[in-house]
Formats: structure tokens, sequence, C-alpha cells
């Protein structure tokens, strides 16, 4: 079991370690040979476009964040969570690489801006190299929290040198320069794409918040007010830095010695500021990337997806540090500076550079895609469990987010997107615990068959959970022509994410009643058909009508996918209260949730949905059942109100927040309501709901000896009542899942 480990806020845990990474190497190193190479107007695109993905991305990781508790783990967690161990396991590595790879190019980044600054310096560039790298791990291996307490100081320094440079910038502008910079003049080997790819790491800093969701006091709140915050922050600034340096540097300075030229417009000449800024910004990175790297190894590790990882899923006694992990990512770090970090300076801003920053590009541009499709994959596919408390994502952000990344990838490279592309496949089907067969028919029926084939066979390997919970509804229509209502309603309840299957009886032998058994079938269907109902016919014959309810109650099932909830309509009639109440049991007794409906006459009456709540044991299923039926076309804008009889006035406040917060944590704004009533239930009920259109009551199937009793108290309650539906769950559905 992991340890607590340090809990940060907003600020401290997830904007400033995001700024501090968006204002890194890039910033100070590359964004003068950005605007040089593109031409002002095709760097602010540049800008708008990576901007916007990484928007993009952070709608839909504040979605997600805030419909899930959030662990360590950062993007890989939310991926993994969303799409299954599969994605999240080949992501997982993608993004892992992503970060460590980051390491070394925040080091060489502080060491070419080292050696610029001081020429001297230059003959000493590997040894310097090291010796960063090994401050850098020390202070990752004494943990998060030294890291969060250096990098206000960070960060204080950095604001201050992007004032200086920028001030002294604004100083220097000149209309003429910034007319002759707006254009495009890409040199030999570069071209739109190659230099966004250049130019995408420095926004890839939100991954730097996002991975220290395990360290977080709050990550369903901090993770969505610090990662948009930041995106919208350097985004301004990164902007409002292309403009300044098209006006106030010449192309040439731009391309061959870009930071030389920021620091020469420091403001009052004095470059200290402008040089401990990028000192700053490129340690800080370095920083966040080393602290962030091992925490994803480390959440893989703990998913036993790659046995060979195993050994890094321990973390230390006190706080949980992943050191084991940090080792690793030492190794990796070590391994490229004595491949890169041998001090030959390329062209505007140094060769390494460069090339690490278009790998690193591609692998947070597939981490970016997958957070957008596991986004998307939740909403579109409309799970139940999937409501988040981020109300500003649409399944179409997610969609635009995801093929944002992809098509950036494609032109960027397309060669290394494919190889990306198969690589993370080759990932993926190395996790999985079972491989599909890939069977293909000569016509779509047959196409569609091998795969839902293949589906159910995976499906039955998989073990059930509340977050995945979907109504699977079996209705006992009788003569659906007559019962119409009863299958509006299993339709409002399924609401497009489940299953109905409407369950006709026929009395009779069935040697004598097949054929009448087939031709009810068929008159099924066409009902179905007729009627638009999305439903599955089932028609059984029987001696006895009871007899026949339990064998489909016992028998129906498509494949794994076996009813969870019965639907049955109330019968009212006392003579058979001992054969209904029979059939409640049966259904109860095979694991069952019931649903009994009663309908009277349709009266006008508010688009209202009442929930009385009595406790959790039906009261999770009835919210979740509402939830539902509010998705629905014919109850969109209905009202819901969860209420609850009290007989003290004194037990109010207690009542009120007690049902606050599970509202709360349920992530469903319902309306609370607390009765302070003296009079029975009964009165209460009929006083409070006699205006609704829907009342949803729990109830407990009686025993055979009480069978009566309890039909007649119940045809009380329900006498003068709008509609009314009877819930008894079996305890599957968790409105807090």
């Amino acid at each position: 079991m992991a340890a607590e480990g340090h809990k940060f806020g907003t600020f401290g845990g997830v904007f400033t370690p995001s700024m501090l990474t968006i204002f890194g190497v890039i910033m100070f190193m590359l964004s003068g040979f950005v605007v040089g190479q593109a031409g002002v107007w095709a760097a602010v695109s540049m800008v708008a476009l990576a901007s916007g993905i990484t928007f993009l991305t952070g709608l839909s990781i504040s979605a997600i964040s805030t419909n899930t508790a959030v662990r360590g783990g950062g993007a890989y967690f939310l991926i993994s969570r969303s799409l299954g161990a599969e994605f999240g396991g080949a992501i997982g590595i993608a993004l892992y690489a992503a970060q460590a790879l980051s390491v070394p190019f925040y080091v060489l980044g502080f060491v070419e801006a080292l050696t610029r600054a001081f020429p001297a310096a230059a003959d000493y560039y590997f040894s310097i190299s090291l010796a960063t790298a090994s401050v850098i791990l020390v202070l990752a291996y004494f943990g998060a929290e030294w890291a969060i307490r250096v990098q206000y100081a960070i960060f204080a320094v950095l604001l201050v040198a992007i004032v200086s440079f920028m001030g002294g910038g604004i100083a220097d502008w000149d209309a003429a320069v910034f007319a002759q910079n707006t254009a495009p003049a890409f040199t030999e080997g570069h071209d739109y794409w190659i230099v966004f790819a250049i130019f995408f790491p420095a926004v890839t800093g939100i991954m730097a918040g996002v991975n220290m969701s395990g360290d977080l006091k709050d990550p369903g709140k901090s993770l969505p007010v610090g990662t948009l915050a930041a995106v919208v922050v350097g985004f301004v600034v990164y902007v409002a830095q292309m403009i300044i340096i098209g006006g106030s540097q010449s192309r040439t300075m731009m391309l061959e010695r870009p930071f030389e030229t920021l620091l020469s417009q420091a403001m009052f000449g004095i470059e200290l500021p402008v040089i401990l800024g990028v000192f700053a910004a490129t340690v800080s990175s370095a920083i966040g990337s080393i602290v962030g790297a091992p925490r994803i190894l480390q959440a893989l590790s703990r998913d036993e997806a790659f046995p060979i990882l195993g050994p890094f899923a321990k973390g230390s006694a006190k706080s949980d540090e992943p050191h084991r992990a940090l080792a690793l990512t030492a190794l990796i770090t070590f391994g490229i500076l004595l491949v890169a970090g041998d001090g030959q300076s390329g062209e505007g801003g140094g060769g390494p550079l460069i090339v690490m920053a278009a790998i690193i590009t591609m692998f947070f541009l597939y981490t970016y895609g997958m957070c957008n499709l596991a986004a998307f994959v939740e909403s579109f596919s409309q799970n139940p469990s999937f409501r988040p408390r981020f109300r500003y994502f649409h399944w179409i952000t997610g969609l635009l987010g995801t093929l944002g990344c992809v098509g950036a990838a494609m032109l960027i490279d397309p060669i290394a997107a494919l190889v990306a592309v198969a690589i993370i496949i080759g990932i993926y089907f190395y996790v999985r615990t079972r491989v599909l067969d890939m069977a293909f028919g000569d016509a779509r029926r047959g196409f569609i068959y091998s795969r839902v084939r293949n589906y159910l066979l995976t499906l039955r390997g998989m073990r059930a959970h509340p977050k995945n919970w979907r109504p699977t509804i079996l209705a006992f229509s009788g003569n659906p022509a007559t019962r119409l209502p009863l299958l509006e309603y299993a339709q409002w309840l399924e609401a497009g994410r489940g299953i109905v299957t409407l369950a006709t009886v026929v009395q009779g032998d069935f040697e004598e009643d097949a054929a009448r058994r087939q031709a009810t079938m068929e008159e099924l269907r066409r009902f179905v058909a007729d009627n638009d109902v999305q439903a599955f016919p089932e028609v059984v014959v029987s001696p006895d009508l009871d007899i026949g309810i339990e064998l489909v109650l016992q028998a129906h099932s498509i494949g794994p996918i076996k009813p969870n909830v019965v639907l049955m309509g109330w019968s009212e009639k006392r003579e058979r209260a001992a054969r209904f109440s029979r059939r409640l049991r049966a259904a109860r007794a095979l694991g069952m949730s019931l649903l009994a409906l009663y309908r009277p006459m349709e009266r006008p009456s508010e688009k209202r949905i009442d929930i009385w709540w009595r406790g959790q044991e039906n009261g999770h299923l009835m919210a979740i059942l509402a939830h539902l039926m509010v998705n629905n076309h014919a109850w969109r804008g209905a009202r819901v109100r969860i209420l609850r009889h009290i007989g003290d006035e004194a037990l109010r406040v207690e009542a009120r927040t007690e049902l606050h917060r599970l509202c709360e944590a349920a992530r469903v704004d319902f309306e609370i309501v607390v009765v302070d009533d003296d009079r029975p239930s009964v009165e209460v009920i009929h006083h409070q709901s006699a205006d609704a259109r829907l009342v949803m009551l729990g109830f407990s199937p009686p025993t055979a000896a009480d069978s009566d009793t309890w039909h007649a108290s119940i045809t009380r309650l329900l006498d003068g009542m709008p509609t009314t539906m009877l819930v008894c769950s079996n305890g599957e559905a968790d409105l807090f899942a």
C-alpha cells in the first residue's frame, strides 16, 4: 500500500510547475529561431495551434479528472481508467519516454545557455551537463516537497527575466523591422511543420502539473483550474513574445544568435536577470520532468501491465517517493547526455536541442491525443458513470483534440508518426490478456456478427464494476400494444446506455403452441420496428404464467450480458397479490433489481421527478435512473428533487447536509428538499408529490405470508398518486462510481 505522501494545492501543485515548464528552453533558446524561420504571423499561428491542441487536451483532462478519484500517474492514470489497461499501458510507456527524454533536453538547454552567456565555459560543456543532471537528481531524490519549495523562488526569477527581455524588446521595437519579419523565410531543411515540431514542447508543460495528480489535495479541483489557467497564460505570453521579437530583432540574428540577441535587449542593459531567468527556466523544467517521469513509471508498474516493470512499483517507506523509478530515469538522462551532450552547437540554438524537441513533440502529441480520445469515448458512449463536475467539456472537443494531435503528427513527419502508431499498437496487443480474432465475413452482417461474438467472449472474462454499470432491463410487457407506457419507461430508463428485452409468456403446451409462439414473436418484432422501440423481443411458452416468468428470469441472457433490472406493471387486483409478490421474490432471489410501475390515467403535472430518500440501499439506483431519464428528449429539462421526510426539526440541518454531500460526491445536480412534518409518511408523500410527473419510492419484496398485507398497504399508498415507480435495488448500482 502506497504511503499518503505530500499534498499540494492548485497554485503550487499544478499551475506553477506547468508554467515553469511552459516558460522554458523554447522561450529563451528557440523562440527567436521559430520567428526567424516562419515569420511573425506564421509563428503566432503555431502558438495558436499548439495552444489550441493543449487547451482541448486541458478540457479533456478536466472532464476525466472531475469524474473519478485521481491518483498518481498523471495522464497515464486518466487514460488507463477510461480506455482500459491496454491503451493506458501503451500510452504510459510513450508518456514516460517523453518525460524522461525531457530531462536531458532541459539540461542541455541550461548548458547551452550557460556556454553562450559565458563562452569560457564551453570547454567544460560535458562536465557541466553531468554536474547539472546530478544536482537535479539529488533534489528529486529528496522528494516533490523540496522541488515545490524551490519552484516558487525560481518562478519569481523567471518572471523578472521575462519582464526584462520583453521590456527591452518593446523599447527596441521598430515597425519597419516588423514588416520585414512578417513573411516566412524557411532555410533549407525547414518548413512550417518542422518548425512547429521544434516549438511544440513549449506548450507541453501542462503535463508537469498533471503528473503531480497523486500529490494534490483535491485533484478534481486543482487539475482543471491549474491546467487551463496555465494554457491561457502561456498562450498570451508567447504571442506577445513573438510579436515583440518580430519587431525588435533582425532575421539573421534570430536565426543565428537568438539567445545572445535576447540578452542584448535586456532592460537597462543589465543581462543578469535574463541569464538567471534562462537558468531558472531550464533547471525548473528539468526538475518538473524528473519529478513527474518516475511517478508515471511507478503508477504503470503498480498496475502490473508489464511484469518486467514490477520492481519500480515500490516507493519509499515515508512518503512513497519513486526512488527506483528515479534511478532508471537517471540512467536514461546520463545516457542521452553521453550521446548528445558533447558541446557541438548547431544552428539557431544547438543541434541536439532541435533534434530532441522534434522527438519529444511526437511522444507528447500521441499522449495528448489519447487523453482526448479517452474523454471522447467516455462522453460519446454516454456511459452513465460519466458525470464530470467540469461542465465545459463536450465530446466534440475531445474528438477535435484527438484529430488535431494525429493530424499534426502526420504533417510533421508521416513516417515517424506511423512508426509511433505501430509501436503503440504493438504495446497495446502485448498488454491485452486476450487477443481478438479478426474474422471478416462477406457481408456487413457477417462482419458485425464476428465482432459481437468476439466482444461477448472478451466481456465474459471481464469482472463487473459499479463504474461500468448499465441498465439491462427485462420488461414483462404482456401484450405490448396495451402496455405501451411500460415500454416507454423501459426506454427512458435505459436512455441509450443499456439493453431492453420485452418478454411475453404464452400460456399453453409447447408442442401444441410452438407455432403460436413464433407468431407472437413476429408480432413483437413488428411492434418494435413500427414503434421504433430499441428493444429485443423474447417469447416463451409455459403451461403456467408464473412458471414461464421464472423460466425467463433464470434463462434469458445475451451471452454474459444478463438482466440486472426487472420491470413489471403494478397489479392492483388483490387476488393477484400472492402471485405478484412471488414474481418479485423470484427476481430478487436471482440477484436482480426490481421496478414496479404504477401508472394511473395521464393528468397534467409538472415536469419533475421526485425521489424519496430513505437510505442508500435503494436510493443509489433511484438517483441513477433519474439521471438517465433526464437525458432523454422527452424528459430533458425536467427537475429532479431528492426528498427526505423527518419528524424532528432538529434533524433538518443534518439531513440537508447529508443529502448535499451525497449529491456533491455523486456529481448530480438534484434539488434537495427536507420535509419536517409530523404527519404519517403516506400523507406527506401525497402532499409533496401530487403534482410530480414521476415519483420514485424504495421497497422490499414481502414474504409469502405477508403478501396480502403488503399489497394492501402499497395499494393504499399509490391510490391518488401520479405515476409512481417502486424500486428495489440489488446493490450493484453505485452512485459514487
